[in-house]
């Protein structure tokens, strides 16, 4: 029996190449639709409330009070819809969901601030919506306390609270979930894989494969290889999408990131050459890429929730998924500027998943071979 020859892992890997590159649907799988999806799916999870219609109810009519419902309206993000007088009025708008919120300024709210005492305001808020009520109450309580005219500035404060957000200070979830989801639409490259490697199967080439001297480690490491190319590849468009279409600051090694997605990819390869060594069709092995990787990422995975850590069994689950790592390791690199440091258990969990699923899978494929 003749050993692992290079010169035919390279001919598969040129054969798989030719294949992907002629293929136009297949080539956008593997490259391209990344890309897309995270357009998609940035625009579908984005939890911002980008405007809130309010209704202001202002017993005090006074030039000061005016001057704070045009502070809090100054960027857009609230807007007046209404001037009401009366609660009954309000309820109205809010209940026919004319409006989002209502602010009532109280009778007396100028000369209480002038005094240098609280005035107090009150905030009605529609929480049918509870994501967009808890954002809109946050971002207008915060907007009223910053609210401090003339004299005011100058009184002795009791307790003076300050705070400071690192790395997402406007607090949108666009910039904290775009790099996120990098890791999810990163799947595709793993799923087109596992479909080259069943589709053979099913034409039939696989078989006449078997009777030529190709080895079962030249034949999967030349598929291996091929797609972690173009996935790579993939990269960079999805990278161009966060930064330029959804203005997501990258602070860190583009470079580092590239090699970075390449053990991801590496690793999320690893279980589809696994799967394929299962079964036989393409439906078969999509069905289980997009069960195993692509739907529980959205839920276990530290994409919209953090991993509970507090339960052993819900974080083994959630670790046991590569897109778990790469979401910590994308958002590390994306916002935050991290270097390989504080990412090397991710790394290192990323990288036995690879080599542990592609010594696995080339066990098996021998051991169907003979």
């Amino acid at each position: 029996m003749t050993g692992m020859s290079p010169r035919r892992t390279l001919a598969i890997l040129r054969k798989e190449f030719r294949h992907i590159f002629r293929d136009l649907r297949l080539f956008f799988l593997v490259s391209l639709s990344p890309a897309f999806l995270l357009l998609l799916l940035a625009h579908l999870f984005v939890l911002d409330v980008q405007r809130i219609e309010m209704a202001v109810w202002d017993l005090d009519r006074s030039a000061l009070s005016r001057r704070m419902v045009a502070a809090l309206t100054a960027d857009g993000e609230f807007q007046v819809q209404a001037w009401v007088s009366s609660y009954s009025e309000l309820e109205q708008m809010l209940r026919t969901g004319r409006v989002d919120c209502g602010l009532v300024l109280p009778e007396g709210f100028a000369r209480q601030l002038e005094a240098g005492r609280p005035a107090p305001v009150e905030v009605v808020m529609d929480g049918s919506d509870p994501i967009a009520a808890i954002q809109a109450v946050f971002s207008l309580t915060r907007r009223v306390m910053a609210f401090a005219p003339g004299p005011t500035r100058s009184m002795p404060v009791l307790v003076d609270v300050r705070s400071e957000v690192w790395y997402n200070p406007v607090l949108k979830s666009l910039i904290s979930m775009v790099p996120g989801l990098v890791a999810i639409v990163l799947c595709m490259p793993a799923l087109a894989l596992a479909l080259a490697l069943t589709r053979e199967k099913e034409v039939g080439s696989f078989e006449s494969l078997i009777v030529t001297p190709v080895r079962g480690a030249e034949y999967l490491l030349g598929k291996l290889g091929a797609y972690l190319a173009c996935g790579i590849i993939g990269v960079l468009p999805v990278w161009l999408v966060a930064v330029l279409y959804f203005r997501v600051p990258f602070r860190g090694n583009f470079s580092l990131y590239l090699a970075l997605s390449a053990v991801y990819f590496l690793a999320e390869m690893g279980f589809s050459l696994i799967i394929a060594n299962f079964v036989r069709n393409q439906q078969t092995a999509m069905l289980l890429v997009l069960t195993v990787f692509f739907v529980p990422s959205f839920f276990i995975a530290g994409l919209i929730l953090p991993v509970d850590t507090h339960n052993v069994l819900s974080m083994l689950v959630s670790y046991a998924l590569p897109m778990t790592h790469f979401v910590a390791i994308s958002r590390g690199v994306f916002l935050k500027g991290v270097g390989l440091a504080p990412l090397q258990m991710h790394i290192l969990i990323l990288l036995g998943m690879g080599v542990g699923g592609l010594l696995l899978s080339l066990l098996l494929f021998r051991k169907r071979l003979g």
